[in-house]
């Protein structure tokens, strides 16, 4: 088991914890980090794209001039793709872009995101965030202490304060224990995380 130091919110070391190697110290399987992230992309696409082929073009009905003897390239319609107003060729139509991945495959990723992590010692374990007010110079002085900069802090509980307190902050993202996924863990530099998130994390995912 690795061992982490457990900071206060004022940065100083209070304690040193375990970490389970089952959640935390797994071999890092970069195929299925790289796939969640791609799902997780593809999956918040929208996909509604959309543009006319030549049979949706209004307009269009008759032939703009005889088949012969005028001079021009012959035309059967003026919602042909080369003409101005007409039709696009192989016209992107709505579609979804979503796809799946099995429990199994997603569990792997989120350790193996969260893994490295704690291997490149980016993973701040804190006794506990508490404020008494909505404040954000006060959360902004907190993760000071910690000596942190752009990070996902990971909360046991939905606690308004501390949400609300880290969301004007640039480069700061919170989220529970059961929002937390392999894109915003590799997308922020730090993982920033209260000692009774670790638990619930280590107990879901174990």
């Amino acid at each position: 088991m690795a061992k982490v130091a457990v900071y206060n919110m004022e940065g100083k070391e209070v304690e040193k914890i375990d970490l389970a190697d089952s959640v935390f110290g797994v071999e890092v399987n970069e195929h299925l980090v790289h796939l969640a992230v791609l799902q997780q992309q593809a999956n918040d696409r929208q996909g509604t794209q959309k543009a006319k082929t030549r049979s949706e073009v209004r307009g269009g009905g008759r032939k703009p001039w005889r088949q012969k003897g005028t001079g021009h390239a012959r035309q059967g319609s003026i919602r042909a793709p080369q003409w101005t107003g007409g039709g696009v060729v192989f016209a992107p139509v709505p579609r979804d872009y979503s796809f799946k991945l099995n429990k199994k495959e997603k569990r792997i990723a989120l350790k193996s995101a969260l893994s490295s992590k704690v291997a490149d010692e980016k993973f701040v374990v804190v006794d506990e965030l508490k404020l008494d007010e909505i404040k954000t110079k006060k959360f902004a002085e907190v993760l000071k202490n910690l000596n942190v900069n752009k990070a996902l802090v990971v909360l046991n509980d939905m606690d308004t304060n501390v949400i609300a307190s880290a969301a004007n902050i640039p480069g700061v993202k919170t989220a529970q224990t059961n929002e937390i996924n392999v894109y915003d863990i590799l997308k922020y530099d730090t993982v920033v995380t209260t000692k009774a998130a670790v638990a619930t994390i280590e107990e879901v995912n174990a």
